[in-house]
């Protein structure tokens, strides 16, 4: 398969074209893809509202019933609760760790394994979480697909 970029003019909409003889699985999963990783949510940060590329979520963290969306360097809170996250984010490359952490599965470097069946995820961004053994067998079956 050939693949082709190029590169448009500011005022022009990005988009993405297939050819294919035709639409068979292995097309379907790229369109999967290719979707999920489209999408905002809300966040704040200094009592600023922004709006925050899913591509750019790191994961996503419950502490004392607040609730953190950590990019590579930056950190926004958000008035939705972890659960509410998970729905939203169930279709795309996110995953449930833990009792308290969503993961985008595509900013994972390395797992290794930790102590009493847990595992330790390195992201893209240098940080480490853990990855709770209630959700080990789950998060293995994610990233083989």
């Amino acid at each position: 398969m050939d693949i082709r970029v190029r590169k448009i003019n500011d005022d022009e909409q990005e988009y993405i074209e297939i050819g294919c003889h035709r639409r068979d699985d292995r097309i379907n999963e790229m369109i999967l893809f290719i979707k999920s990783r489209q999408g905002t949510v809300s966040g704040t940060k200094d009592e600023i509202r922004y709006e925050i590329p899913l591509v750019d979520i790191f994961y996503i963290e419950s502490v004392d019933d607040r609730t953190f969306i950590y990019l590579e360097k930056e950190c926004y809170e958000s008035r939705r609760k972890l659960y509410e996250f998970e729905e939203v984010l169930s279709s795309r490359r996110f995953a449930r760790i833990s009792k308290s952490v969503i993961i985008d599965l595509m900013k994972i470097t390395a797992i290794k394994p930790a102590l009493n069946g847990r595992f330790s995820c390195l992201l893209k961004n240098g940080e480490e979480v853990i990855i709770s053994r209630k959700y080990v067998p789950e998060i293995k079956e994610k990233l083989k697909g």
